[in-house]
């Protein structure tokens, strides 16, 4: 490719290895959404997604959101809300992007490092139920957004902590797993 005498490589974002490492985090992401189904709104899934979008990035976070979404779907059922949790998955992955460079950061002791994206984990799956709840309620045409809301915060809670939980034990494996088979250079 030239540009006014200029040469410039194309680069090529999804290598085999990005690609693969992006399937095999989908399929971690799809079994751990089954495997929990007994615990309402308490998966691995979410987490999976926040450390995606910290180590590798958004754009792999919004791809394995999306295959894992609907992967999972297609075995506990699709329907309109297969959109709004896409949606809202949507918007926690472009905030954890945003942390990123607060993650990636030496400033920080380790400590109080994982502290903070412990709690940043909780509070996604605040977030997550309160975008669902602003997506049902337009779509569903639920007339009172507040009481909808309120109802399911008992759900939204045990996302949150279950997020928390899963965060403080698969930060520590699953971080050094993507950093080592991604293929991405890494401060």
């Amino acid at each position: 490719m030239e540009t006014r005498g200029l040469r410039i490589k194309p680069r090529k974002y999804f290598s085999v290895q990005r690609i693969a490492v992006l399937a095999a985090l989908t399929a971690m992401s799809h079994v751990g959404r089954l495997l929990f189904q007994f615990i309402p709104n308490v998966q691995p899934m979410t987490t999976i997604l926040l450390l995606i979008a910290l180590v590798m990035g958004t754009v792999d976070g919004l791809v394995v959101a999306l295959l894992s979404l609907l992967l999972s779907n297609m075995f506990l059922g699709m329907g309109p809300w297969t959109m709004s949790q896409f949606i809202a998955f949507t918007v926690v992955i472009l905030v954890t992007g945003c942390l990123r460079p607060v993650y990636r950061s030496s400033r920080l002791k380790p400590l109080l490092k994982r502290g903070l994206f412990i709690a940043f984990a909780f509070l996604t799956g605040l977030l997550y139920g309160f975008v669902i709840s602003i997506i049902d309620t337009r779509l569903f045409g639920i007339a009172n957004f507040w009481v909808y809301y309120l109802q399911g915060l008992s759900f939204d809670l045990l996302h949150a902590a279950g997020n928390a939980a899963f965060f403080l034990i698969l930060e520590p494996i699953l971080v050094p797993l993507i950093k080592k088979h991604s293929g991405l250079s890494f401060n």
